[in-house]
């Protein structure tokens, strides 16, 4: 480990996080920066959709594949102020076209008559490579599925890790821009120029890239999403994210001063949860990341001190996201009024596909590939668990996906004319017709990183980058541990009373592909043997059987007295293939908050009482 000397482990170094995705609000970057409390300002804006967009708007116009936002709103609003500040910017907005986001911020800093000094990132477009990965030995597989390499592939991204943004800032870098980079990548980059730290510091990178984390969606860490909702104040001001850094590792979540929101261990803890598998193995291009013995600790107002996150040596390959169009797909949703609103919402759904399906065959369009009828308003996404039976109002949604274009077209015609048809009470569709767009699809897979070159430049320079590499012992299969459900449990209260688990705990879920997690906080230490008994792999999937197809893993996470469940072949799917109204899971942690526990009176009074909500 680098040595760290007393000066240094004193100097903090303050980052904050102004985005979590590309469309996120724009008051982010100006309050960070008129906030006077950073060095640092990062922006995550990259998603797997995402980058399927950027991609189609770059051939329709060559300039153009990057994040736009990042020029024209963010920087433009604040490149005067972190230029005077001395405030340095790391952000992922680059998309397919890092070179091009550079460009357009470098006129934006002419324009405004500032010199700045901007690097670029590039070298994670592996699509050049696809050919000679089609002829590779063992076959290229998805990563969830096991299926082969598609045949028409829009994008196909490695997500780069911190050392080439570590080595843009060494070379004086203002701003970085960077093209696909795994998220935390952006803030993990800023500590290691920082403090200096190594590829071998495990145990630091581990820790940056929790920091990096935890602001890498914004207002989330600052009371965004928390359970508690209501207990969060002033949502129109939420504060953003700021993490102060030290060279040990440890750091402190806070927000900038007289702003909303609310930062707690509760609310940084489900942060850390989100969108993780095994907590003892989280794989980044730096780092094996271990945060299970994390420990989270209130220490001041709005301010939660994090340490004690581990790290090993990294896996000897890059996770590469491909993108990749799989037919045409197309929802249309209709407004039903009136007595039985919800009965008459299904069966108009069933009569617009059945007539459907029936022109589709009189025109040898063939059958449906998928379909996706839901009622929103009758609940639809708890499924069996599902309490409104009765309203007078409710919103009817159908998804389809067919291999023809045609087909779906015919569908988006035959919807509006149910409200003249059939149900009493249809409004129509606020929205007119719906469109009809290709399916774009998400492909996952591992690649070796001897295979995988990043660049920096700063304008003509070129900046050397060390080559990610693997430690011998480092592997990319590696043996989940997690949590048995046969631990000693606690006996039973005479006077248990039957509670949903939201009175007992907090949650948090999120996606991976079709993998949505969930994480569990108990509200008090106490409940954690009562959580271990009740709340189990086996019950937990039953009680969502109804969403998920596959295995449910509990991973046991003590340090923050806390579970994560990895629900697999859970979103009908993933994100861009999903035909659900919550394709990205994240209702689920909150449909698992609905599931009855049994608990003491004395328990009960102490998750009510909890200081860390």
């Amino acid at each position: 480990m680098s040595g760290i000397n007393g000066a240094e482990q004193q100097r903090i170094v303050r980052i904050g996080g102004a985005s979590g995705f590309w469309g996120d609000s724009s008051v982010g970057a100006p309050q960070l920066v008129a906030s006077g409390q950073i060095d640092y300002l990062v922006f995550d804006y990259l998603a797997e959709l995402t980058m399927s967009i950027l991609a189609g708007a770059r051939l329709k116009k060559p300039e153009l594949g990057y994040a736009t936002d990042f020029v024209s709103v963010a920087m433009k609003a604040v490149l005067k102020d972190i230029v005077q500040q001395g405030i340095r910017v790391v952000s992922n907005a680059g998309g397919v076209n890092p070179q091009g986001c550079a460009d357009a911020l470098a006129a934006l800093a002419a324009e405004q008559g500032i010199a700045l000094k901007i690097a670029v990132v590039s070298g994670d477009d592996v699509l050049p490579l696809l050919p000679q990965l089609r002829l590779a030995q063992p076959p290229v597989r998805e990563l969830q599925s096991g299926a082969p390499l598609p045949e028409r592939v829009l994008t196909a991204n490695a997500y780069l890790g911190a050392r080439p943004i570590q080595a843009a800032l060494d070379a004086g870098a203002q701003v970085v821009v960077t093209g696909r980079c795994v998220d935390s990548a952006v803030t993990l980059g800023v500590l290691m120029h920082e403090f200096g730290w190594q590829p071998g510091d495990h145990d630091l990178l581990a820790a940056g890239s929790l920091a990096g984390h935890i602001i890498e969606c914004g207002c989330q860490a600052t009371g965004g999403l928390h359970t508690d909702w209501d207990t969060v104040p002033d949502w129109p001001n939420i504060g953003y994210p700021i993490v102060e850094c030290h060279a040990d590792g440890a750091f402190v979540v806070t927000k900038p001063a007289r702003t909303g929101g609310k930062v707690t261990p509760a609310v940084v803890g489900e942060q850390m949860l989100y969108e993780i598998g095994d907590p003892s193995a989280y794989l980044l291009p730096d780092v094996v990341a271990d945060f299970t013995q994390v420990r989270i600790e209130q220490a001041g107002e709005h301010r939660v001190r994090v340490h004690g996150a581990r790290g090993r040596a990294p896996t000897a390959s890059y996770k590469v996201c491909a993108t990749h169009v799989e037919g045409f797909k197309t929802a249309a949703q209709l407004t039903i009024v009136g007595f039985d609103a919800i009965a008459k919402a299904r069966r108009t759904g069933e009569a617009v596909l059945a007539r459907t399906s029936a022109l589709f065959a009189r025109h040898g369009f063939g059958p449906y590939s998928g379909t996706q009828l839901e009622v929103l308003g009758a609940e639809s996404c708890y499924g069996p668990h599902a309490r409104a039976t009765q309203t007078r109002e409710a919103v009817l949604r159908l998804a389809v996906t067919h291999s023809r274009r045609e087909a779906l077209e015919l569908f988006a015609r035959e919807v509006a004319p149910a409200g003249t048809s059939w149900a009493p009470g249809t409004t129509g569709a606020g929205g007119g017709r719906s469109s009809v767009s290709p399916s774009i699809r998400q492909y996952a897979f591992l690649l070796d990183k001897s295979l995988v070159g990043p660049c920096v430049t700063i304008g003509a320079q070129r900046i050397d980058v060390p080559r990610d590499t693997a430690s011998p012992m480092a592997a990319d299969g590696l043996s989940p541990t997690h949590a048995a459900d046969t631990m000693e449990a606690p006996s039973s209260s005479l006077d248990a009373v039957e509670v949903p688990l939201i009175r007992l705990a907090w949650a948090r879920s999120g996606d991976k592909g079709d993998t949505s997690n969930i994480g569990v906080i108990a509200r008090h230490p106490a409940l954690l043997p009562l959580l271990r008994e009740q709340l189990t792999e086996a019950r937990v999937a039953e009680w969502l059987a109804h969403l998920v197809e596959g295995p449910v893993t509990r991973y046991d996470m003590p340090g923050i007295g806390a579970f994560n469940f990895v629900c697999e072949q859970a979103l009908g799917g993933g994100g861009m293939a999903s035909l659900r109204n919550d394709a990205l899971g994240k209702g689920m942690g909150q449909i698992l908050l609905a599931m009855p526990m049994r608990v003491s009176a004395a328990l009960l009074a102490l998750a009510a009482g909890s200081p860390n909500a």
